[in-house]
């Protein structure tokens, strides 16, 4: 990679055990991610909690399913350790555009997405602006609902190790998942020199497409490529009827409900989703 924008000093926290990856993916835009196993490509797109990384979103998951299929893990712009170029703007279709931008520089025609919150929202609306692209989506507590109950203080992020502790609390049933060393990492992440500054911008952003830009029903009622859909019966930050809400849309949508799962189903029942994820996508033809 040859770039005028200097690749940032930083090593992901061996607590998370991903190793750190960059790639230039426009002027002045450098992403950072993670990149592990072979064969059928799968870009998965984390969500949108306070000091959210692609590590701490996916460190229980990609080890595993890399064992069957090359899992790329990105920070998309306004998040993480990706650079931004000066003027950038955010939103759901700029994070899709950017998520496009990592498969052309990584040289990837078609891919799979398995997106959290935030980053299933995005994997609907890569389909609907690129479905030329994707090869299926499996999708979290898929994100983009009105702004009502704990949804709405999700809004206001807390820029405190207390505030990110309720946040990650919200995610979870069993509270003991939220220690004080993952808090820990998830507040240096949010206070790091790239990600501090424009947490406002980010989540105004985000907010702002809930009703500006949702999801075009018309157009997923048309899909034709797999979908697997994964929610918690006790997800408090978008309820499971979201699910079963895109479950009526989408013709070609499975669905898994976690009982006693929160909003963080890839960490709360880690190996079962795990387990779950790699048997539909074998089902699929995805296998090593």
């Amino acid at each position: 990679m040859t770039t005028q924008t200097q690749v940032p000093n930083y090593v992901t926290a061996p607590f998370f055990g991903l190793e750190d990856k960059w790639v230039e993916t426009a002027e002045g835009e450098i992403t950072h991610y993670h990149d592990i196993g072979e064969g059928t490509p799968i870009l998965f797109l984390h969500g949108s909690g306070t000091g959210v990384t692609a590590a701490a979103n996916w460190w229980l998951n990609l080890p595993e399913i890399s064992e069957q299929a090359r899992c790329i893990a990105i920070d998309s712009i306004g998040y993480g350790q990706s650079v931004v170029a000066e003027g950038t703007q955010y939103g759901i279709k700029e994070w899709v555009r950017h998520a496009v931008r990592v498969l052309d520089a990584l040289g990837i025609e078609k891919t799979w997405i398995v997106g959290n919150s935030l980053g299933g929202w995005l994997a609907f609306q890569f389909a609907i602006d690129y479905p030329e692209r994707l090869l299926g989506i499996i999708s979290m507590g898929t994100g983009g609902a009105k702004l009502t109950g704990a949804l709405a203080g999700h809004s206001k992020p807390d820029l405190s190790e207390a505030g990110i502790r309720r946040t990650l609390e919200l995610f979870v049933v069993d509270k003991s998942l939220v220690t004080d060393e993952l808090v820990a990492l998830r507040y240096q992440a949010a206070l790091n020199d790239t990600a501090s500054d424009r947490l406002a911008d980010v989540v105004a952003a985000r907010d702002r497409d809930r009703t500006e830009l949702p999801l075009d029903f018309d157009v997923l009622s048309r899909l034709d490529i797999p979908v697997l859909l994964v929610h918690g019966v006790q997800d408090v930050v978008i309820p499971v009827s979201r699910t079963w809400e895109l479950l009526n849309i989408i013709p070609t949508a499975d669905a898994h409900i976690f009982s006693q799962c929160g909003h963080w189903s890839q960490v709360e029942r880690a190996e079962e989703f795990n387990t779950i994820i790699k048997q539909y996508l074998a089902a699929r033809g995805v296998t090593r």
